[in-house]
């Protein structure tokens, strides 16, 4: 039998939405942190729809690897496979507070973004019609009314 993952060993039952540190891991002398960060709570609230994860995916990814600061640390970002929030991986031994202002800033560009969606097309995307700009922005300001503009312990710390 394999032994169980470490994101199957965090407790769903008390997780909140949040900005967690989810794993470090030594990649030769660097360290890279991936966080958690979590639009919505496990089992309690629906499922993010595809759509509107797929739009963040898309804008979060873009603006992350065209920040000033933090395209050279962004090694990735993408949904959750249980729809429930995405993982953000950066290079550096890193904390939930180093990364909120970049969060906070990732987040007005998803709210204040008009226009063509970076990558919407069929060339560019495997199923680029399957984004909703209106969606991911009312993920988006949920997440940032709950967790960036109140980054509180329990949103930045696994529970037991």
């Amino acid at each position: 039998m394999m032994n169980k993952i470490a994101s199957f060993t965090v407790n769903h039952i008390d997780l909140l939405t949040g900005a967690y540190v989810s794993r470090r891991d030594k990649v030769g002398a660097e360290v890279i942190t991936t966080f958690d960060l979590r639009f919505t709570r496990p089992n309690e609230e629906p499922p993010m729809d595809t759509p509107g994860i797929h739009t963040i995916e898309h804008l979060g990814a873009t603006f992350l690897r065209n920040h000033p600061v933090w395209s050279e640390k962004t090694i990735y970002f993408g949904p959750m496979g249980c729809r429930t929030g995405f993982y953000v991986i950066f290079a550096g031994d890193l904390q939930s507070e180093d990364i909120l202002d970049v969060l906070r800033e990732m987040a007005d560009y998803v709210l204040g973004y008009e226009g063509d969606i970076p990558g919407y097309s069929p060339r560019d995307c495997g199923n680029y019609l399957d984004n909703n700009l209106a969606l991911a922005k009312y993920y988006m300001k949920k997440y940032k009314a709950e967790v960036l503009d109140n980054p509180v312990k329990e949103r930045l710390v696994y529970p037991e």
